[in-house]
Parts: C-alpha cells; structure tokens; sequence
C-alpha cells in the first residue's frame, strides 16, 4: 500500500501544535518562526517530506543536534558527573517531521485497532 502524500493542511496543524519557548537545535529555527511562516511553507513542507519518505532516507542535517548540559537542583556535589543531565536540542524542521510521523503511526494504530485495550502510556515522570 502507497504511502498517502503529506499535505499541507497536515503540516500546518501540527506546526500549531508544536510548543512555544522550545530551544531550538542546530538549524536555529525557533518554533515560533515555523507558526509565523507556515501559511506561506506548509505546501513545500508536504512536498519535501513526502518526497523524503518516498525515498527512505533524511537529510544528513536532520540527523544532527546540539548537546547541552544541565546541573540537577539540590546536588551536594557538582563533581560528580550524575549531578548533570545532557540535553540534546535537534533540529526544528527534523521534530516536525517526526511529528508528523508519529501522528500517522498512532492514528494508523488507533484506526485499526492495533493496541491491545491494557494498554497504558507511560509518563515521562514514571521513568526517572
């Protein structure tokens, strides 16, 4: 079965969607710029992703980050390296691909019925 196309329309809400006052990765591009721009680049968006699917492979610049390192509060000691957490910032159009992505999987899985019905999220406050 084909892969439906991306469209703009698909693009467009989840650029809505993604949060505001997010660091942006290497590409620099704030989350807030994609919201200004996208009635303007949602259509090239689609097409460049749908393209890229079609292909199987991402831009090598999608695959790159920024690693940032975060003190933990309430450490006694700042020497030691478990009282830091790396953070790695991607880039911005890289996120919203696998957004879109990952809205496709979970309707797909959803639609047909995929998950069994025990299945729980986990939070990501349940994994620290």
């Amino acid at each position: 079965m084909p892969l439906e196309p991306i469209t703009a329309e698909e693009v467009g809400k989840t650029i809505r969607q993604l949060p505001n006052d997010k660091a942006p990765g290497p590409d620099g591009i704030p989350n807030e710029v994609l919201k200004i721009l996208a009635p303007d680049i949602s259509a090239g968006l689609a097409q460049a992703i749908t393209q890229r699917l079609a292909v199987g492979s991402l831009p090598p610049t999608y695959k790159e980050s920024t690693t940032i390192v975060l003190r933990k509060e309430g450490k006694k000691d700042y020497s030691l390296p478990k009282s830091y957490r790396p953070i790695a910032l991607e880039n911005t159009l890289a996120k919203l691909f696998e957004k879109i992505i990952a809205n496709r999987l979970t309707t797909a899985t959803e639609d047909r019925g995929l998950l069994p019905w025990n299945q729980m999220a986990l939070e990501s406050s349940d994994l620290l």
